[in-house]
């Protein structure tokens, strides 16, 4: 079997954000698994005018990231009870490379709920765009007290938290691949 390919999408363009240090925690340890491939995705690196999933508001690499992608695990911060809107407007740009892949939760906040009103708040819209959200979400409250100034791990239970997070997700993605090229489904020709 190929190996499935499971971006991470780091979830604000903001530069005082903590939230990246997580983001590159969540693709780290994704990497360590040999039945994947995976990268992270940082919004900063692309360009998303206007708005919605119109053609012009498009950035072709990111198209090519979601088409290829066999699943996603969104990093987000939790910005005044939800998501940035640099999350969704990037995620809004792609619908159709949505459909029926799995997307996995990480949220991080300065606070004690680890950006879980983010992650509650963005259920609802990954639903409506055609992904299939798993229930192992990770959660990194007071993430400035998690990693040091060059984005050090301070706690290693985060990595087995993490580690769980993603082996629910890959077993998503696995499945969720074989309907998709296996079922027939007026989505997916």
């Amino acid at each position: 079997m190929t190996k499935l390919y499971i971006p991470v999408l780091a979830g604000t363009t903001r530069e005082q954000r903590k939230s990246i240090h997580a983001a590159r925690l969540v693709a780290e340890i994704g990497a360590s698994f040999a039945d994947i491939e995976t990268e992270l995705i940082d919004p900063k690196d692309f360009n998303f005018p206007g708005d919605g999933n119109d053609p012009e508001g498009k950035d072709p690499r990111y198209s090519a990231i979601t088409a290829r992608a066999d699943g996603f695990f969104i990093v987000t911060p939790e910005y005044n009870h939800a998501y940035p809107g640099s999350l969704k407007r990037m995620l809004d740009s792609e619908l159709e490379n949505y459909i029926h892949k799995p997307v996995a939760f990480a949220g991080a906040s300065s606070g004690q709920w680890g950006g879980v009103r983010a992650i509650e708040a963005l259920v609802n819209a990954v639903r409506e765009m055609g992904l299939v959200a798993t229930f192992t979400d990770m959660q990194f409250p007071k993430v400035q007290e998690l990693f040091d100034e060059n984005g050090t791990l301070l706690n290693e239970a985060y990595r087995k938290y993490t580690t769980s997070a993603w082996t629910e997700l890959i077993w998503m993605a696995k499945v969720l691949k074989a309907g998709r090229e296996h079922e027939p489904s007026k989505y997916h020709q």
